[in-house]
């Protein structure tokens, strides 16, 4: 078969790549369709020629249709809604993957336009989604993004190369890009936990989006510390930073979820550098958007309000490892699924059965 993955985004290809790797061992066709209007082919085109599957440059939407009713693939992967399905529906069958199970609406949003199955991940999500679309296909299978974890195919960071000390325990910092914790943290703070490595992974937009160019000078700063490792804007996967991280940090990120599936502790930071358009007199959208979204999380792990409170409440999760196992053990049935690492497998059987 030939397989398209619609890559709106560049940060989707963690989501698909352990599938595209199963479908290349089964002997199926890979093209990655990705869109100039939302990412740089300059900087990106690297990142995809090192992947070694074919992928393809369309300038919108648009363009991709045109794409895929031309070349008519006999499946294509999408991350988000799309508008034209009736057309390419003619020749192509289509499948969605949410490239993360975060909390926002446009999760089950997304599914307003029906594709010919869409593939969730938790029995909670499966649930509710159900709910909202009954006349449509919805097959639970896992996050396919965490099968390299599972199944100990993902190698990790090489901790000698970074200068970081491997005796030491791991932070790993993983903000996302609004609303962001980034910027309430201290230019100096790896400073305050020497005797730790500080892996820093933040969302891609950090770094692509002009809005944001005060986070890019905290990462900066952050940099110079020899305990601190800043990851650059090619390092698309987290997946090497959970592998050896004992601890996650994050405001509001489906990392949160994904962390805690590994069975390991995550601290929620409460505390954000917000756009203007959600402060002052506007303050009541963000309470209206994010304040429904974060309380998904209230029982994932310790909430920090502060940066102040960070060092207590990191000493006090490693300290006490059963402290909210149960709960994670609870998120993970419910969000993530599975944690067989055969997610991209059961995906695959899919769709050479359908």
């Amino acid at each position: 078969m030939n397989i398209v993955f619609d890559t709106v985004n560049v940060y989707y290809l963690p989501q698909f790549l352990p599938i595209c790797e199963e479908l290349t061992r089964r002997g199926h066709q890979i093209t990655f369709v990705c869109y100039k209007n939302k990412n740089s082919e300059d900087k990106f085109t690297q990142v995809l020629t090192a992947l070694a599957y074919n992928y393809h440059w369309v300038e919108d939407d648009k363009s991709a249709r045109d794409y895929y009713v031309e070349h008519k693939p006999d499946w294509i992967f999408f991350g988000n809604a799309f508008a034209y399905l009736d057309e390419i529906h003619q020749a192509s069958k289509t499948a969605q993957l949410g490239h993360g199970v975060g909390p926002k609406p446009s999760y089950y949003h997304k599914s307003v336009t029906p594709m010919t199955v869409r593939f969730i991940e938790g029995e909670f999500r499966l649930k509710k989604i159900r709910e909202l679309y009954p006349n449509d296909n919805f097959v639970q299978v896992g996050f396919s993004k965490l099968d390299p974890l599972y199944n100990n195919t993902e190698a990790g960071l090489d901790y000698a190369k970074l200068g970081l000390d491997k005796s030491k325990k791991t932070l790993l910092f993983a903000p996302t890009f609004n609303p962001s914790s980034l910027e309430r943290f201290p230019d100096d703070w790896p400073r305050y936990f020497e005797d730790f490595n500080i892996l820093i992974k933040p969302h891609t937009f950090t770094y692509t989006r002009e809005a944001y160019k005060n986070q890019r000078k905290k990462l900066k700063k952050w940099a110079a510390f020899e305990n601190a490792y800043v990851a650059s804007e090619y390092e698309l996967s987290l997946l090497p930073f959970m592998k050896d991280a004992d601890i996650l940090l994050s405001e509001a990120s489906s990392t949160l979820f994904e962390f805690v599936a590994l069975s390991k502790p995550v601290i929620v930071c409460n505390f954000f550098k917000l756009k203007w358009s959600y402060r002052g007199i506007f303050k009541y959208r963000f309470e209206k958007r994010f304040g429904k979204d974060n309380v998904i999380y209230e029982n994932i792990g310790l909430h920090i309000n502060s940066f102040s409170e960070l060092r207590e409440a990191v000493e006090k999760q490693l300290a006490e490892p059963s402290l909210y196992a149960k709960e994670r053990a609870e998120y993970t049935r419910d969000h993530t699924g599975p944690t067989d690492g055969k997610s991209s497998a059961r995906i695959v059987d899919y769709l050479e059965a359908y």
